[in-house]
């Protein structure tokens, strides 16, 4: 899997949705957020249960911070369920944030 993304994690318990960006292995990257590895009052240490919503791979990791801000700001999570209902949006997203 390419290393540098911007991902979302959705966690069943909670019923809420994890924006997050990467540079190293986004695999380990969930396991790590599933053990509560972070050890801070980390919002996805309130589940255990995260799992691959969306992965949007990029070039660089400045590219996938934007990426992640610009969702972010978007703060619905309707806008999220829709990056994946229709993919076309994440094509848009992905151009306005270059």
């Amino acid at each position: 899997m390419i290393n540098i993304c911007c991902y979302i994690l959705h966690s069943e318990k909670l019923g809420k949705f994890y924006i997050g960006a990467c540079q190293d292995g986004l695999i380990e990257r969930i396991k790590k957020h599933n053990t509560h590895f972070y050890n801070s009052p980390h919002f996805t240490d309130n589940a255990e249960d995260w799992e691959l919503f969306i992965f949007i791979p990029t070039e660089n990791y400045a590219h996938a911070i934007h990426l992640e801000k610009k969702i972010k700001a978007m703060k619905s999570s309707n806008y999220i369920r829709n990056l994946k209902k229709y993919p076309e949006l994440i094509v848009k997203i992905y151009e306005e944030t270059k």
